[in-house]
């Protein structure tokens, strides 16, 4: 009994050495980044309209000029929703509202599709 008591004994130290030696890999924050986004999504795709339709998305994405009537709402709205230290863009069949995001930044997303076109929100670290 002594003999197998001391077996495990070296490889628990043995596990915690290369546990130390190799390390856990870091994440690259898309896990985080994917949930802002959808999280955003669903919130909108929850809410009230302002105006028409059965969401504030169904309203947004309804045509071209309930897109141009809605548009500084939802950026602000959007704004809103997501962290102080997140940029976003929400994309639509009419437009895009947010900021132009910037080349080789890890983002997240998420779309949803509604009767009238998909809205996709993508979101990055600022």
């Amino acid at each position: 009994m002594p003999a197998i008591e001391g077996a495990l004994a070296v490889l628990l130290v043995l596990g915690v050495v290369a546990g130390f030696a190799l390390g856990v890999p870091e994440p690259d924050g898309t896990q985080q980044l994917d949930a802002y986004a959808e999280d955003a999504a669903t919130i909108l795709a929850q809410e009230p309209p302002r105006h028409r339709g059965g969401t504030r998305l169904a309203e947004v994405v309804r045509s071209a000029d309930t897109f141009q009537r809605e548009r500084d709402a939802l950026d602000r709205r959007v704004s809103r929703i997501v962290p102080e230290n997140v940029m976003f863009r929400v994309e639509t069949p009419y437009g895009r509202v947010g900021h132009r995001k910037p080349v080789r930044v890890a983002t997240g997303s998420a779309t949803v599709t509604t009767r009238h076109g998909d809205l996709t929100i993508r979101v990055w670290y600022a």
